[in-house]
């Protein structure tokens, strides 16, 4: 029977252990999306995970929509994500960077531009700028001749994660930001080749994937999907069919793995009703699949041990246990974890205080 302390393979990486860490806006990073030294501590803090999927990395000015983010697009920010690479493997870790492209939920005081996204279609609520919350802005469709550019913007960020010292990237297709907004028909109202059918609407995916693969390696490459339920305001119609083709294409890149944040009608964040998909994406995905949704140390066993995923991605109890792995290998209780204004603050409270559980009963 396999277990959550198996070791795994997936592409290039050996994982010691199927526990990985969710990818988890933290907003540590200057206005310049420049990463600052007390990122380093976080993430060495917690490298006995399986694996560690950055925080998400803005690709460009015009994907960068989250204050504070830790970007990768110049050479200023690929230089100062290397000394948090560095103290992740000095501290045993991997850690890969995860590639993001906010699409339609950037605001122009972010970017100074216009949003863009599949189609014109505004998002719902607001968008987060350095200014406080503002309504978000009508985006304008991407032409079919800036197409090649986003791919590019997609390598050109690859491949500075890799000479930041990462692992491996995981392209974030998912949470309705861009790449989603062209995967789900509430978002994707084209009618040229990205739009319409379920192989149109998948073509940005495998697009940007196929080159990312191309340019790092296909072993080194992941993905995230977020395949039901709605999530800023993006939601399809036939889940099933869209991502059991995404999946296939996937599939047949031969990425390292996929990762899914599966809405589950338990979950404590963005439940929903709609039918989880994952069955219907491993029976399509050959390669390893990495579940996330609110997971659990016994529901996350017993999903690997039945084959369901081969590994189970867990974000906020690693925020206040950055001793996980320990705490669930052993037994032991769970810091618990509730959100407050110092998980997006600039600061080292809520952020490299947590103790380990060692330190809390020596205390």
């Amino acid at each position: 029977m396999t277990t959550l302390f198996d070791p795994l393979v997936a592409g290039d990486l050996r994982l010691p252990n199927r526990i990985l860490m969710a990818p988890m806006t933290r907003a540590r990073a200057g206005r310049d999306h420049v990463p600052t030294p007390r990122m380093a501590t976080y993430y060495a803090q917690r490298a006995s995970a399986g694996l560690i999927i950055s925080e998400a990395a803005p690709i460009s000015v015009a994907g960068a929509g989250w204050p504070y983010s830790p970007g990768l697009w110049t050479d200023a920010q690929v230089a100062a994500w290397q000394p948090v690479t560095q103290a992740v493997h000095a501290a045993g870790g991997r850690i890969i960077a995860q590639l993001w492209h906010m699409g339609r939920l950037v605001h122009p005081a972010m970017s100074g531009q216009q949003p863009v996204s599949a189609s014109a279609i505004l998002a719902p609520g607001d968008a987060h700028t350095y200014e406080g919350k503002q309504p978000h802005v009508e985006p304008r469709a991407l032409r079919l001749d800036e197409m090649p550019l986003v791919v590019a913007d997609y390598v050109a960020a690859a491949r500075g994660a890799i000479r930041a010292g990462f692992d491996g990237v995981q392209i974030h297709a998912a949470n309705g930001y861009l790449i989603d907004q062209f995967l789900r028909d509430s978002t994707n109202h084209r009618t040229d080749a990205y739009g319409g059918s379920v192989a149109n609407r998948t073509r940005l995916l495998v697009e940007v994937t196929r080159a990312v693969a191309d340019a790092v390696g296909a072993g080194r490459t992941a993905v995230r999907l977020s395949p039901n339920g709605e999530v800023n305001g993006v939601i399809d119609s036939d889940p099933e069919a869209l991502f059991g083709h995404a999946a296939q294409a996937l599939d047949e890149i031969g990425i390292a793995f996929l990762e899914l944040r599966e809405s589950r009608p338990s979950g404590n964040f963005l439940p929903s009703e709609q039918p989880i998909v994952s069955p219907v994406i491993r029976a399509r995905f050959k390669g390893v699949l990495v579940l996330n949704g609110d997971y659990g140390a016994q529901d996350a066993a017993a999903t690997v041990a039945d084959g369901r995923a081969d590994a189970i991605a867990i974000g906020r109890p690693f925020i206040t246990n950055p001793d996980l792995v320990e705490r669930i290998r052993d037994g032991l209780p769970l810091a618990p974890f509730e959100s407050g204004p110092s998980w997006y603050a600039q600061g080292d409270e809520g952020y490299i205080d947590y103790p380990r559980h060692a330190e809390t009963r020596a205390a």
